[in-house]
């Protein structure tokens, strides 16, 4: 992925969870737990995207 398209993706991720953050009225409890899953899947998104960390598909939940 191109550096230019990893920006935008970060800047338009960036922008609506300020816009959710701002006009949507929320605990702030549930705020914080919903800041803390979007940075730790952009970090992972960023991650994935230089090769640090490989795919994600192998991963897998139960048993299938």
């Amino acid at each position: 992925m191109p550096l230019i398209e990893l920006l935008i993706v970060l800047v338009v991720l960036g922008g609506v969870l300020w816009l959710i953050n701002t006009y949507i009225p929320m605990q702030a409890n549930i705020k914080k737990i919903l800041n803390v899953v979007v940075a730790v899947v952009a970090i992972l998104f960023v991650l994935n995207a230089f090769g640090i960390v490989g795919s994600t598909s192998h991963f897998r939940m139960g048993r299938w």
